[in-house]
Parts: structure tokens; sequence; C-alpha cells
């Protein structure tokens, strides 16, 4: 039973003021509790807001009112608790996305009466560890990705997954996605799209300096090693394209699957190839 509602808004966005208010008089109305993000309260009079890097416990649903990008900070602060999260396009591909805004109100009266279904998304948990010690700790629904500096040489990387040596690459970096981040970041560069559900994560390598380095899927339950070999010194860590932090040579970036998943709501069936199809124009000449 839904009893209480985090609402967490993509920022700069003056439409969303309206949705806001309508979204918070429809929940008061129907006896549920809410709390807004400090973004949110940007929008409306919220005293009692809080930053999305430390959601609170206590929902039992959150509403993601923006686009994919603000969807992936929201699963980074909803983190191991796993709230259920309803997101409602607002921006512009919104691949992620449950529903939009013509939609939201009969898709939370089903979600209401627990008529909805909870597709669970893979989540990369990922350390950089610098000269023995773990400096830095992320978790990714789409990718962790190690990249150079826009003037740096080509990095020299060597992979290892679950210990075993795979190779060392000459590239622009490595892109480390899970199924929902094959459609992101590894997609443009070479990679393959995967479905959902499939308990996989690739190894995508960014511009590569030969003919033989191609995308490699793993299963889920690797553990996979970047270490930097060679460069510039300019080398950065992006997690989900949002935060990151930079890197140095001998710097080893360990990926693994997190216990836990990102659990979006679809309060109504959806195709993945159908989302393919219309978000994407899969198959389009």
């Amino acid at each position: 039973m839904i009893r209480s509602v985090g609402i967490v808004s993509k920022p700069g966005k003056e439409e969303i003021r309206p949705i806001v208010r309508e979204l918070t008089s429809w929940l008061k109305q129907r006896g549920i509790a809410w709390k807004c993000d400090s973004v949110t309260a940007e929008y409306i009079e919220c005293p009692d807001s809080f930053p999305r890097e430390e959601m609170p416990g206590d929902f039992d649903l959150v509403i993601v009112l923006g686009g994919d990008g603000t969807l992936l900070s929201v699963a980074r602060g909803v983190g191991a608790r796993q709230t259920p999260l309803l997101a409602v396009n607002l921006g512009g591909l919104g691949f992620l996305m449950s529903t939009g805004p013509h939609e939201i109100y009969e898709h939370l009266e089903r979600v209401l009466i627990g008529d909805y279904a909870v597709q669970k998304r893979t989540v990369l948990s990922a350390d950089v560890i610098r000269k023995g010690e773990t400096i830095a700790h992320y978790e990714a629904l789409n990718d962790a990705v190690v990249s150079k500096a826009a003037m740096a040489r080509l990095l020299e990387l060597d992979a290892f997954v679950d210990d075993e040596f795979v190779c060392s690459y000459r590239a622009d970096g490595l892109i480390i996605s899970t199924p929902t981040g094959s459609t992101a970041y590894s997609l443009s560069a070479g990679g393959p799209v995967i479905f959902p559900s499939v308990s996989a994560v690739c190894i995508t390598p960014i511009c590569p300096h030969t003919l033989t380095n191609r995308p490699v899927l793993l299963p889920d339950s690797s553990a996979v090693e970047i270490v930097i070999r060679a460069g510039d010194d300019l080398s950065y860590l992006t997690i989900d394209g949002q935060v990151g932090l930079d890197l140095n040579l001998n710097d080893r970036i360990r990926t693994w699957p997190a216990k836990h998943h990102v659990q979006i709501v679809q309060p109504r069936q959806v195709r993945f190839f159908e989302v393919l199809r219309s978000k994407m124009k899969w198959g389009e000449r």
C-alpha cells in the first residue's frame, strides 16, 4: 500500500511547477503523505525537502519528474533501499521513463490499487583503488566509463575479468555497461543492444587503435578490473555520465554486480522493441 511518496524533479524546467502543484494536491486528497527534494522545493513551497543524494528511506514510492538523467540520479540516491520509482517523462528521449505527464494520474490510480508491474534493473558497483587503498565507491545504473581528457593521448588499459587477464587496450577509453546502459554511451561506441532482463555486462572500447578490439559480453556475476597503464595522466572515471573523479596512472577501477536492483514501476505493459522503435527509430531507413 502506498502511504508515503517522494517527489524528485529535473532542475530549471518551469513547466514542472504546475505539474507539481497538481500532483501534491492529488496526493493530499487521497491521504498520501509526500515530501520533495530540494530541486522540487524551488517550484513549490516545501519546507521539509531533502537532497536527492540523501533520499529518506520511508517512501513507498518515488515519483521522478524529468528525463533519463533525473532517473539515473534518483536511482543512485535510492541505492540499496530499492524503493520503486515511477518515472514521468518531461525530458527528451525518456528511454527509461514509465509514463508521460498526460497519463500520470491514470497510472497512479493503478499503482495505488496494486495494478502494476516492477521492472528490475541491474546495478553496477564500482571502486577506485589507488596504491592499494579504495578511495571512492560508486553505483551505476547505466555504466562506468574510463576515458581520456580531451587533449590527452590514447590510454593504455589492462582489463581483467574475475582476475583473469583479458587484454591490453590502446583506446580513448572503456565502457563497462549494464543492459540498461547498453542503449546509452555503449551503443554510440558500437556496443550491442542488450535486452533489459539479460544477466550480462558489456565491455565496450572507445575508438580502439586496433581492429581486433570488439565489445565483450560477460555474465553479470563477473568482476571487471581496469588498470591505467599509460597515458598523459589525464583520464577520468564517469558514473552514469554524471559523477566521477580524476584518475592517476596505475589506478585500478573494479566493478561487480550490486546485490540490489533499481525497481522501475510499469503501470502498463511495456514492450522493449516497441520502445526501441518509437524512441530510437529502430529499423528505420
